[in-house]
């Protein structure tokens, strides 16, 4: 990996206020970033006042005055980002930061222009609930079908760009939509696209899980809106 390589974490957040600190924790623990961009989507919880407590010199915080989703929330952490690749982090304690030299491994060895770290290809992932696991597939399977990609995990959290590229995406989604729109737009743009597994240790929604049946519907919208549109 090229040493002079640096890093941006991108974490949007939103009523996370009891794991949100340890992401931050977890991320700056890995030793390979250079700054991490958090970005408060208008929590009602604490969260705020939770980051507000935050003093580190490669940590900077912004906030939405009102929910606008998880989409909002990634075009203001991308358009702040100073490093070479850029990482999403989720706030949720799912994704683990350990696992970001595999996945930022194939850019810089030069492979890949996007990264995409996969749930369903062998990691170690907690057991939970079939229909969610029948949806996601089903969405990677349509996006697949509208973009000629043959992605495992199209809905993962865990993307992973080089800066120049997201320089060329405007995001319009304003929540889980992004993750179609994001999908749509690097393949339209012919980017060297790249799946590594990745562990997953998901929550149930009595945990605080926040995507519903609602975003399912939403992002075949988006799937369909984004092949044929900017």
């Amino acid at each position: 990996m090229k040493k002079d390589l640096r890093i941006s974490v991108v974490i949007p957040v939103y009523n996370e206020k009891d794991t949100v600190l340890e992401v931050i924790e977890r991320v700056r623990a890995t030793g390979m970033i250079s700054e991490i961009i958090v970005v408060d989507d208008g929590s009602t919880d604490g969260t705020r006042e939770a980051l507000d407590g935050v003093n580190h010199p490669e940590v900077r915080v912004f906030g939405h005055e009102k929910n606008g989703g998880k989409g909002s929330a990634l075009k203001t952490g991308f358009a702040r980002v100073t490093g070479d690749v850029v990482i999403v982090q989720d706030a949720d304690l799912e994704y683990d930061p350990r696992e970001y030299p595999v996945l930022v491994a194939p850019i810089a060895e030069g492979k890949a222009d996007v990264v995409y770290g996969t749930r369903f290809a062998g990691g170690t992932h907690r057991v939970l609930l079939f229909w969610h696991y029948i949806g996601n597939r089903l969405l990677t399977l349509f996006s697949n079908m509208l973009t000629n990609l043959n992605l495992t995990d199209m809905e993962t959290c865990y993307k992973v760009f080089r800066t120049d590229v997201v320089r060329k995406i405007n995001i319009r989604s304003k929540r889980f939509g992004v993750e179609p729109e994001l999908t749509a737009k690097v393949a339209r743009m012919g980017c060297r696209i790249y799946e590594v597994p990745i562990s997953y240790y998901g929550r149930d929604y009595s945990e605080g899980k926040k995507i519903s049946w609602r975003d399912g519907l939403a992002a075949v919208w988006h799937i369909i809106k984004f092949r044929f549109f900017k």
